[in-house]
């Protein structure tokens, strides 16, 4: 009977906490040995509920695949792309040309956060992307504004929870 009692409140908790998400997202990372073609990607993100998508990179032929497909996307900048983002403004500018504009105007891929760097304050890191994140970061937003995005695309910083442990 306990267990039935518990097992029945967790089953209530679990509905009102589904209820009150705005959505469910994924991440969608192309490091494997059988990819699946982006379409079959989609398709499979959109029978299956998904209304989000976190991506590692900006894969030109995922963002195909996701145009009015009427999922949120983050698009991702990897962290071996931050010194040169860090210290160009113009490669920032290319970049959100080439990664953002081009496919938010041209068929309406429904991106909504640039993720710059992915996890670089990790630990295992050992400090290398400290100095370039928060530069590559602001030049990123100063193209996004000179692009016209600002108000619709946001700019974060993917954190790994090592980040929150203190020595102290």
């Amino acid at each position: 009977m306990r267990s039935e009692n518990f097992s029945m409140r967790f089953l209530v908790a679990v509905a009102f906490l589904v209820s009150c998400v705005s959505g469910i997202g994924v991440n969608w990372g192309t490091q494997c040995t059988h990819l699946l073609s982006p379409t079959t990607v989609v398709r499979m993100l959109k029978d299956n509920g998904i209304q989000k998508v976190k991506l590692f990179d900006a894969d030109p032929n995922i963002l195909d695949a996701l145009k009015k497909s009427g999922i949120q996307v983050m698009v991702g900048i990897p962290n071996d792309m931050l010194y040169t983002l860090a210290n160009s403004v113009q490669a920032a500018e290319k970049w959100v040309s080439k990664n953002v504009s081009a496919h938010v105007s041209s068929g309406g891929v429904d991106i909504r956060y640039v993720a710059v760097g992915n996890e670089p304050f990790l630990s295992t890191y050992n400090g290398t992307f400290e100095a370039t994140t928060l530069p590559a970061l602001q030049n990123i937003q100063a193209a996004l504004t000179k692009a016209g995005l600002s108000t619709r695309v946001k700019v974060t910083v993917p954190l790994n929870a090592d980040v929150y442990i203190s020595s102290t």
